[in-house]
């Protein structure tokens, strides 16, 4: 049990870092008010997320333990709208449509009203 969490913790560390740098670079490059940094992280967490479930999962070509330290660690840290879309693709590949547009709809819906409520209840308190 200890060494799927080491390895969570290293891939959670490692994505985070990603993240930091990227949303830096991005941001730092395009000189934009918009949260590129933080859509490229999810693209490529995305992208990412992609090849390894392929890998992993589908295929068994790499190890068992790199799943907690690549999808949850790495990618989990890096964003958490990769995993949403493997979860969406999933449910389209199993023709579950209706839950795959549910679950875009109350993921994209409820997600930004929790933050719009805590960025209002943080600035009603501070």
């Amino acid at each position: 049990m200890i060494k799927l969490y080491l390895l969570v913790a290293i891939g959670g560390a490692a994505g985070a870092c990603l993240r930091l740098a990227l949303s830096d670079w991005l941001n730092r490059v395009t000189q934009h008010h918009y949260a590129l940094g933080t859509l490229g992280a999810n693209i490529l967490g995305s992208f990412l997320i992609g090849i390894a479930y392929v890998l992993i999962i589908e295929k068994g070509q790499l190890p068992a333990d790199t799943k907690p330290l690549i999808i949850t660690g790495f990618l989990g840290a890096l964003t958490t709208f990769s995993t949403f879309s493997l979860d969406t693709l999933m449910h389209i590949h199993n023709g579950e449509w209706q839950h795959a547009i549910t679950y875009t709809a109350l993921s994209v819906v409820l997600c930004l009203m929790s933050t719009f409520l805590a960025v209002e209840l943080v600035r009603s308190f501070t």
